[in-house]
């Protein structure tokens, strides 16, 4: 199930430009099963109407602060059900009525109620966000907890081109699974996720690879994410478009990547090797293209890295088995040679499971017990029962 699934999430909109990706965001976060629960601001209806939310999340979308709710008082009531307010978008004045305590309309009155955790994304011209005071004011929101999705810089509404701009849909939406993780089965650990192929040059415009989509590793990067784990993908090449909410180190060759893993799994709790690393990659790389000479072209090819079997076992170590034939005896011998925590095998020469698809047919096997197979599902899906796996392995290895 998506993090968001059954989560009642509040959401504030401000006065600003901006607030039309607020009913956007509203239809993304309902789409995706979470109950939300609109408040504006009266500069909001300047912008939107309570109506463009309530049609796209069918619940309310409040105003007044003195809205009649019988058998209970109505910003206290919002306050407690909330599992996130979400200030989206929050203007100076605002951000400015809740550093300073205010409490003169619903949505302020809320936040001061509320145990809930708090997410704001600034939105406004960019004097107002560098002035001392909005800073000082986020300084104090930051201090106190709440967590600030920082604007981007680009082309504002009075045509200036500075930092003010509020995120797109899809990060705001990423930025609040991760607040909604923070207490999650990984909260406060570190999760290495690869994700994609390797491209091994044989010259300036040309490389052996292979047909990973990346879609797999994406969504173990987000279901870690949504767990809590500090994430930290090692991106090889992709169709997909990368997730959002983590560091993401982009490699393209079986040796980069191999650094990357290195570097990266020092400190970390958890390795996930989704990524498609090339086998065999050319003993030489040409300097410049190679031409058509009519003659056959012969390439001598040498064996890359074992990346997962080169790691040590003092992290929980997860691989994939992507085979076209003996699919579970293939992956037994993987799961002893790397010395694996997990390996999830699949067949990929299936149409339901293959480089590309949107679902996946995979069988888990680990150390220990007879393999797991799973019915064919949408990869996130897939991603989510292969990581509470990780976090019962995690959690084992840190009270040993």
């Amino acid at each position: 199930m998506s993090i968001l699934s059954g989560k009642k999430i509040l959401l504030g909109v401000c006065g600003s430009i901006a607030a039309f990706k607020a009913v956007a965001l509203a239809s993304q976060l309902t789409q995706a099963g979470a109950a939300v629960t609109t408040i504006l601001t009266q500069d909001a209806t300047r912008f939107v109407t309570p109506l463009s939310f309530t049609s796209v999340t069918q619940r309310p979308a409040y105003l007044d602060l003195f809205t009649p709710d019988p058998g209970r008082i109505l910003h206290i009531a919002l306050a407690e059900e909330a599992d996130l307010l979400a200030v989206v978008p929050a203007t100076a004045h605002t951000l400015g009525r809740m550093a300073q305590g205010l409490s003169d309309d619903l949505l302020t009155c809320t936040y001061l109620s509320t145990l809930a955790p708090v997410l704001v994304a600034p939105a406004m011209d960019g004097g107002m966000f560098t002035n001392a005071a909005t800073q000082a004011n986020l300084a104090t929101l930051r201090e106190r907890g709440v967590h600030i999705v920082e604007p981007l810089e680009g082309r504002l509404a009075s045509g200036l081109v500075a930092k003010g701009r509020m995120p797109e849909v899809d990060a705001l939406t990423a930025e609040i699974r991760t607040v909604l993780g923070r207490s999650g089965p990984l909260a406060g650990k570190t999760v290495v996720v690869s994700a994609g192929g390797t491209q091994e040059p044989l010259d300036p415009v040309r490389y052996i690879g292979n047909r990973s989509s990346g879609k797999m590793g994406f969504a173990l990067a987000e279901a870690a994410r949504d767990c809590g784990a500090q994430v930290i993908l090692i991106q090889g090449a992709t169709t997909a478009p990368p997730p959002l909410g983590m560091t993401t180190v982009s490699v393209t060759t079986a040796a980069e990547m191999l650094r990357a893993v290195e570097e990266h799994t020092v400190q970390a709790d958890a390795l996930i090797m989704a990524g498609a690393v090339a086998d065999y990659r050319p003993e030489t790389s040409r300097s410049q293209k190679a031409k058509r000479t009519g003659e056959p072209l012969t390439i001598t090819l040498v064996e890359n890295t074992d990346i997962l079997r080169q790691i040590p076992p003092t992290l929980v170590k997860v691989g994939f088995a992507a085979e076209t034939e003996n699919v579970l005896k293939n992956a037994e011998k993987k799961l002893t040679s790397k010395n694996a925590d997990l390996i999830v095998a699949n067949d990929v020469s299936r149409p339901d499971s293959g480089f590309g698809a949107d679902t996946n047919q995979v069988t888990i096997l680990s150390k220990g017990h007879p393999p797991e197979r799973l019915p064919v599902l949408p990869k996130a899906e897939v991603a989510a029962m292969i990581l509470a796996r990780v976090a019962a392995l995690v959690r084992q290895r840190s009270d040993s």
